[in-house]
Formats: structure tokens, sequence, C-alpha cells
């Protein structure tokens, strides 16, 4: 099994895609929390997003991430 830790450790052709515009339903969380996801318990620390899925799966977002990422409606 081949294991990846950068960009260049891949042979092939990179591609570009864009995210498709799927909505999501959010909401940001003002406390510590944990939510258990697809891959286990996850943390969640103030100010960050509890996000659901397209499958109805909860998975946390960090802030910095979600203001890049996202835009509310």
């Amino acid at each position: 099994m081949k294991t990846f830790s950068k960009k260049s450790d891949v042979a092939g052709n990179w591609q570009k895609a864009v995210k498709k515009p799927i909505p999501v339903n959010c909401v940001q969380i003002h406390e510590a929390f944990q939510v258990k996801t697809l891959e286990g318990m996850m943390q969640g620390k103030p100010g960050d997003w509890l996000m659901e899925g397209i499958q109805g799966e909860l998975y946390a977002c960090d802030d910095a991430i979600f203001k890049k990422t996202y835009d509310l409606k």
C-alpha cells in the first residue's frame, strides 16, 4: 500500500475540479463539543461549525475553513 504525504509523492496528471454547489445545513457552536462522525468521535472547539453532510452525517468544521469554503444563504 502506498503512502502519500505531499503532492509530489504522486506520479500522475493532477486535474482541476470545482466542488458542486450543494447546500448543507450548519450551525455555529459557541462552546467545545464532540460529534460522532463516520470516521469516529471528532472534537469541536468554540466557534466551530456543526455541519450536516448530504447523507445526513454530522461533522465539525473549523471557523476559518468555513469562512473560506462556504457562504451563508
